[in-house]
């Protein structure tokens, strides 16, 4: 299915890494949803910037991706806005984290609550919306459904116990899910960056970091969220068709697999 045909939901598309999904898939023609939880000024702010030839062609809507009774709403609102269902869905949100290497939370004073809430942002949230979309996925005998993970995972350069472990979840699920619903026509792939320079998740992070990061990436450069967007956009693209199950590390070659 085309860029244009496409009503692409991303998740905490607000700010950050989703904000730039949600500018990279509205650059290629496709209609947009952002999903956001408290932040509203900030997502009809992306909708201002983006609904410039098209006013109808990006919409922001309100709902807790822990919350699947809210996202079947989130559905139901997108299907009225743009007559047609969500084709397209990528899991983005981050709940309640920030990558500060120095403040983390440490192996003797973490606790299975910071766990819970890590998977319940990346494993639930997921769940949630992917559970929203499959009737019409299913129907269609199209969907394409993003993950965003973490080259962390292969990698952690910095232990985020909670935040890392959700991951690693999130990677099982979506191999779980790419085997389950590919009969249908739905791909479901990964997308894992490294530390972004810089968005609001990222904004503890030093200056030094970023640059060990650089002196150590064969790209010699820190990887940005729009290069990593446009990495979400292939796997929504015509050219992945015959993709599903895999993740893609989007990092400059940090993590090689």
């Amino acid at each position: 299915m085309k860029f244009e045909d496409q009503i692409v939901l991303v998740t905490g598309g607000n700010r950050g890494l989703g904000a730039q999904i949600v500018r990279s898939f509205a650059r290629e023609g496709a209609k947009v949803v952002i999903n956001f939880y408290q932040n509203k000024t900030q997502a009809e702010a992306l909708v201002t910037e983006l609904n410039t030839h098209d006013e109808k062609q990006v919409i922001a809507l309100q709902g807790d991706i822990r919350d699947r009774e809210a996202m079947r709403e989130l559905f139901e609102q997108a299907r009225r806005a743009f007559g047609v269902p969500i084709t397209t869905i990528v899991n983005n949100a981050l709940v309640n984290f920030k990558f500060d290497p120095v403040n983390r939370q440490n192996a003797e004073n973490i606790t299975w609550e910071d766990f819970l809430g890590q998977l319940e942002g990346a494993i639930q949230g997921s769940l949630n919306t992917i559970q929203a979309g499959l009737k019409d996925m299913k129907e269609a005998r199209f969907g394409r459904i993003i993950n965003i993970g973490t080259n962390l995972v292969q990698n952690p350069v910095v232990p985020y116990h909670d935040y890392n472990t959700a991951k690693s979840a999130l990677l099982s699920f979506t191999r779980n899910m790419a085997k389950e619903l590919g009969v249908f026509g739905i791909n479901v792939n990964m997308v894992s960056g490294g530390l972004l320079q810089t968005t609001d998740a990222s904004s503890a992070t030093s200056e030094d970091v970023f640059k060990m990061i650089a002196q150590n990436t064969p790209l010699g450069k820190v990887t940005t969220p729009a290069e990593v967007a446009d990495t979400v956009l292939y796997f929504a693209s015509p050219w992945s068709r015959g993709v599903t199950g895999q993740n893609i590390m989007v990092d400059g070659g940090l993590v090689m697999n």
